[in-house]
């Protein structure tokens, strides 16, 4: 079993920043990647951005919608990545939700956090 439990978001102006971590723990030795997620009232959850569990970082994927905006990393020693969230948008404001893949078992398995609440406001 893996728990991941997300941090970070809050309130913030147009053109602001923010970083939102998530902590995994558990049996971490599971994950093969992690990735971020975001889900608007109303709308699908979307992609944002995702790694591989061993941090490389030609492994990153970004939604065409943030990139050049957003950076994710990895903290391997404390199972943590992370989402550095730069010239932020209203339309940015959503739920971002953790997510951790276990491609080791049939069929692969997708664990979520509970979702940290991003609203960008003036």
């Amino acid at each position: 079993q893996v728990q991941l439990v997300e941090s970070g978001g809050g309130l913030v102006q147009p053109g602001g920043s923010l970083t939102l971590s998530c902590a995994a723990s558990g049996s971490v030795f599971s994950i093969n990647a992690m990735g971020w997620y975001c889900q608007a009232p109303g709308k699908q959850r979307e992609f944002v951005a995702s790694i591989t569990s061993d941090g490389s970082d030609g492994s990153a994927k970004y939604a065409d919608s943030v990139k050049g905006r957003f950076t994710i990393s990895k903290d391997s020693g404390k199972n943590t990545v992370y989402l550095r969230m730069n010239s932020l948008k209203p339309e940015d404001t959503a739920v971002y939700y953790c997510e951790a893949e276990d491609h080791g078992i049939d069929p692969p398995y997708d664990y979520w956090g509970q979702g940290t609440q991003v609203t960008v406001s003036s």
